[in-house]
């Protein structure tokens, strides 16, 4: 039984102010409306509704439960106290929120620019780890358009190390002159160690993008045919820890249909998530235009996609990219807050498959993508060798993410 709920409510609700401060201080009551319960789902509250707590700008607050447990909280860019909650199912679970400073917390969600790797925009949280390509690498001429997925199997990050030995140049030299002088054996060896494409007890990157959609990238798809973004123009982060992390990607003029349109995303990951939150706007576009999620589909499982426009959800599981090096298995999926209008599988003919070499096809959920407004969809991953067993197991999980956004907890401030 969830630690939140007790039988009987009075002394609940006595022993929980009894717990807060003579400070002042708001009582937040959250409820589950679904008949399962909800662990670790983080809550949003507007500061402006703590105002009679903190009135000042820049205050931190103090976040506790019904025991009187300290509970992690941050604050956003964008002026939100977000906090994990624990809710049985069809209950209500209440928080004390006071200013004050709170305890220092490890950082699980984060990442940054790495302009040491052709500017790749790298994240991530205790699940998995991300990739988004920058200007570097589109000036270099290198074809990547979707997001990459580096899988994990620990709680705490690895980007940065991780980025830290594939980018040290003096390893590096001194591979190249082990095989300049045929000490092959050598060079392999040190390759070997400081590469990030090997498990190295945490993940790795064993995924392959290309000029594909990758891991879960969104696009617009006019006359049903895609319309590939590049690499990001512009990026800021705007949240990086301990709890979330938010980065604002602005892309160059794209040419649709006679329009040129600029697209901008906003990508927030949460501690405990599965999936990235992604709003994605679309400046100067005239009509509305079909927009597919995507996640390419690679010949290792050409059959290994599912999905359900209805319930919301597109799925693949990925071989990696050599499935006979002990990669495990990636699952990847994009979920909608309501129903997809089609979900199918898009395969390429055999001159698309010259131009996308190592890729089938895409599994697409489909939308409209109506100008003016703010498109928002999920995307991500699990892997086989962290806790995701299976791919029943990864589609009974976005299914429920799905069924989570439809019946979202019930945040009322006392």
């Amino acid at each position: 039984m969830n630690r939140h709920f007790l039988p009987a409510a009075g002394l609940l609700a006595a022993s929980f102010l009894a717990g807060c401060s003579s400070a002042p201080e708001a009582i937040v009551s959250i409820t589950n409306p679904l008949p399962t319960e909800r662990s670790g789902e983080i809550v949003e509250i507007p500061l402006s509704q703590l105002s009679a707590i903190a009135p000042g700008a820049g205050e931190t607050f103090v976040v506790t439960d019904a025991e009187g447990f300290k509970v992690p909280s941050q604050v956003t860019h964008d002026s939100l106290l977000i906090f994990p909650v624990s809710v049985d199912g069809n209950a209500t679970a209440d928080y004390c929120v006071k200013a004050g400073v709170p305890d220092s917390v490890p950082v699980t969600s984060c990442g940054r620019v790495y302009p040491e790797r052709l500017d790749d925009l790298a994240w991530e949280n205790d699940k998995a780890a991300y990739r988004a390509y920058g200007p570097a690498l589109q000036a270099k001429g290198e074809r990547a358009y979707g997001y990459d997925v580096f899988t994990k199997s620990v709680p705490e990050p690895v980007v940065e190390h991780r980025y830290a030995m594939q980018t040290d140049q003096k390893a590096w030299d001194q591979i190249n002159a082990w095989y300049r002088e045929g000490q092959k054996a050598k060079a392999d060896s040190l390759t070997h160690a400081i590469t990030y494409h090997v498990d190295h007890g945490n993940g790795m990157d064993c995924y392959a993008v290309g000029p594909t959609l990758g891991g879960g990238t969104a696009a617009l798809m006019p006359d049903s045919v895609l319309a590939y973004p590049y690499c990001y123009k512009e990026c800021e982060v705007l949240d990086n820890g301990p709890l979330r992390f938010t980065a604002r990607l602005t892309f160059h003029p794209l040419e649709v249909k006679g329009d040129s349109v600029v697209e901008t995303r906003l990508i927030t990951l949460d501690k405990g998530s599965y999936l990235n939150r992604t709003q994605i706007t679309y400046d100067r576009l005239s009509a509305d235009t079909p927009l597919a999620a995507g996640i390419v589909v690679h010949p290792q499982n050409p059959d290994g996609y599912a999905f359900n426009a209805e319930e919301g959800y597109i799925a693949y599981a990925d071989s990696t990219e050599n499935a006979n090096n002990g990669n495990g298995v990636m699952f990847l999926g994009a979920v909608t807050p309501v129903s997809f209008e089609k979900a199918c599988v898009q395969w390429f003919d055999k001159a698309e498959q010259s131009q996308r070499p190592g890729a089938l096809g895409h599994v697409l959920g489909i939308s409209t993508y109506h100008p003016g407004t703010t498109y928002v969809y999920y995307w991500g991953s699990g892997w086989s060798k962290g806790d995701m067993p299976s791919m029943e197991a990864w589609e009974a999980c976005l299914k429920d993410f799905a069924k989570r956004l439809r019946n979202p907890l019930k945040v009322e401030i006392k």
